[in-house]
C-alpha cells in the first residue's frame, strides 16, 4: 500500500468489494465516491451527475448498493444533456487510501460509507441541484 497511486489503491478495494458477499453491493458506493472525488475539468458530465446521484441515493435516501446500481441504469436510458456541476475545491477528508487502511470486514465496510459521507458533504453547494435532477429522472421514466 505505501507508494501505491489512487488508481491503484482503488483497483485493490475495488477487488474487496467485487468479491464482498453483501448482497447490498457495497462496489457501487466506492465507484461513485472515488468518481466524485476524482472529478475534473475534462470529466464528462454524465459520469459526474451520475456520481452525485449515486452519493445522493446512498448517503440521504438510504439506498443499498444495489438500488443505486438499478438507479443508474435506469438514468442510462435517458438522452438528454447532463449538466455540468462546480468542481468543489476540497473533495472531503477520506480517500481511497485511508479506507485500505481499515480492517477488512465491519470496519472497512463502515470506512467505505464514511469515505462516501465525507465526498458527498464535499459536494454540499451541489446538494439542491443533484436532488432536482434526481427528481427530475425520476419523473421522465
Amino acid at each position: 500500500m505505501p507508494g501505491q497511486s489512487e488508481q491503484e489503491a482503488f483497483n485493490e478495494l475495488s477487488y474487496y468489494t467485487l468479491t464482498h458477499e453483501d448482497p447490498a453491493f457495497i462496489h457501487q458506493y466506492i465507484v461513485d465516491a472515488y468518481a466524485a472525488q476524482h472529478a475534473d475539468e475534462n470529466s464528462k458530465p454524465i459520469k459526474v451527475a451520475f456520481a452525485l446521484i449515486g452519493l445522493y441515493l446512498h448517503i440521504e435516501k438510504h439506498y443499498s448498493g444495489k438500488q443505486v446500481q438499478e438507479a443508474h441504469m435506469r438514468l442510462a436510458k435517458n438522452k438528454n444533456q447532463w449538466p455540468v456541476f462546480d468542481l468543489p475545491a476540497h473533495r472531503g477528508n477520506i480517500g481511497v487510501s485511508d479506507v485500505l487502511r481499515a480492517k477488512p470486514g465491519p470496519a472497512r465496510d463502515c470506512a467505505i460509507k464514511e469515505w462516501s459521507a465525507s465526498v458527498w458533504e464535499a459536494w454540499s453547494d451541489s446538494h439542491a441541484k443533484v436532488a432536482d435532477l434526481a427528481q427530475l429522472m425520476w419523473l421522465r421514466r
